[in-house]
């Protein structure tokens, strides 16, 4: 059975970049593309009750023309759904990419997900929402709702795609970040790419060992790795090293190892999500 990518569209401008990022997935690894987008569920509801404050001789015929209101709302509401999914197939489809579903559901994104996530070897989500440009220094409300409850690896997509050809490996040594190791070595993804794993701290003995026993983990599966030890604040650090050098990806663990996974996506993680330009994969 062939693996999929899950790609939840929503229609902002972070869905063109969700499509252009899974068809890059899915050109290097042979994955199959599953694109979703989901109704919320009072999505097409009337906002407001009118009805209450009616005579009571109008009261029925006012109710009638309310209810044909709202099942209008809904019809618009799942007919641009509808436009959403044709959009976004068709953008992967030009990319080559021959297997691409379309699916549209109303609930809970994290309840579809849940549901649709066995067989998926990858989530992909914009980094926000339809608001995104009213809201830039904030994340979309459904990303780190779909980070706590995914057991997948998640690519948060930039919000425009470019070529991937560097990626930075952001390591603390954690149960976390050596979960992002192994993944990287197991995945047909990173094949071919330069790779540095980077840690933030002093070079102490313990850290050159851990650094070490990474790139030993990527060098038995063919990853040709550089190490390197960075000093200041971790996301500052690791922002400016993106920044520079420059990647084009980054690979991190979504809890460092001071945190409860179960509570709080690790600082450094939201700090990175939110200032990074560049595609951001969480593995769990």
């Amino acid at each position: 059975m062939t693996q999929k990518i899950i790609a939840f569209v929503d229609g902002s401008v972070y869905s063109a970049s969700v499509c252009d990022h899974a068809a890059w997935v899915a050109t290097r690894t042979g994955w199959a593309v599953e694109i979703l987008h989901v109704l919320g569920r009072r999505e097409g509801a009337a906002r407001t009750d009118l009805s209450g404050s009616i005579a009571l001789g109008a009261r029925t015929a006012l109710l009638e023309e309310l209810a044909e209101l709202d099942a209008q709302r809904a019809r618009l509401v799942s007919h641009r759904g509808r436009a959403i999914l044709e959009d976004a197939h068709a953008l992967v489809d030009k990319a080559g990419v021959t297997e691409i579903t379309t699916r549209l559901r109303q609930g809970d994104i994290v309840d579809t997900l849940a549901e649709q996530e066995a067989g998926a070897a990858f989530v992909l989500i914009g980094k926000r929402g339809e608001a995104a440009d009213f809201a830039k220094g904030h994340l979309g409300s459904n990303l780190e709702r779909i980070v706590r409850a995914s057991h997948r690896p998640i690519l948060v997509a930039a919000r425009a795609f470019r070529p991937i050809s560097r990626m930075l490996v952001a390591y603390d040594g954690g149960p976390s970040a050596m979960r992002a190791v192994d993944h990287i070595a197991h995945s047909p993804l990173y094949r071919g790419l330069s790779v540095t794993v980077a840690t933030v701290g002093t070079a102490t003995d313990a850290v050159r060992t851990g650094l070490e026993e990474a790139r030993a983990m990527l060098a038995a599966a063919g990853l040709t790795a550089a190490t390197e030890v960075l000093s200041g604040q971790p996301e500052t650090a690791l922002g400016e090293l993106v920044e520079t050098a420059p990647y084009d990806l980054l690979v991190m663990g979504a809890y460092g190892h001071s945190r409860i996974r179960s509570l709080i996506i690790g600082s450094t993680t939201t700090a990175m999500l939110r200032s990074c330009k560049v595609p951001v994969v969480l593995v769990r």
